[in-house]
């Protein structure tokens, strides 16, 4: 951008190399931002960015749902400005990785019948689905933990050859392998942030 006038702008993303006036702030930005260095992890290139990520997504989850276990079933049910409660985005979650991981890259033909698609999908006609299940947080923790077991197993062993094989994801076509993980990851980080920014609101 050139001879722009910028007022009241609010950037949100991963900052690689932001110059401002012929300042760069990148380095700046990225020590003052919460959630980095975590936000530049989703997409790895090598199988061992793969399992990076994992673990620091998982380890940022059992840290924020220890903070959810402070707050009563109620509040575990309540929604904030409108947006998912805290046990809904488990569910949530819990679709997503049904969608991006065990169906396309496990061949799993249903979806668990705790899953919760958005909005825009849930007329799609995914298999499984109970889109009227309210499962307390232990019961979609329990799917969210055996999920989690699959996809630790599968970083572990997958190879950087199987990152371009062509995979059929429902509702959204053919991709390469390696986009499903980046999709899973990519949920958790995104989910992750409404989350914890819930969570303060609710008093945690």
């Amino acid at each position: 951008m050139r001879n722009v006038w910028l007022v009241d702008v609010d950037v949100d993303g991963l900052i690689d190399m932001f110059v401002v006036n012929g300042v760069d702030v990148t380095a700046y930005v990225n020590e003052h931002d919460p959630w980095y260095p975590l936000r530049g992890m989703l997409r790895p290139t090598d199988v061992a960015g793969l399992r990076e990520a994992l673990a620091a997504l998982d380890a940022a989850w059992v840290a924020t749902t220890a903070r959810a276990r402070a707050l009563t079933d109620k509040q575990l049910h309540e929604s904030v400005s409108g947006e998912w409660s805290f046990v809904q985005t488990q569910q949530h979650l819990v679709f997503c990785v049904d969608k991006g991981f065990t169906a396309p890259l496990l061949g799993q033909t249903t979806f668990h019948e705790l899953g919760l698609p958005n909005t825009g999908s849930r007329d799609f006609g995914w298999l499984g689905l109970d889109l009227d299940a309210r499962p307390s947080l232990d019961e979609v923790l329990a799917v969210r933990d055996e999920q989690a077991a699959q996809l630790r197993d599968y970083v572990d062993n997958v190879s950087t050859d199987d990152f371009t094989r062509e995979v059929e994801v429902l509702e959204n076509g053919t991709v390469p392998m390696i986009e499903c993980l980046y999709t899973v990851f990519e949920e958790s980080f995104e989910h992750h942030r409404y989350a914890v920014r819930d969570l303060v609101h609710l008093g945690t």
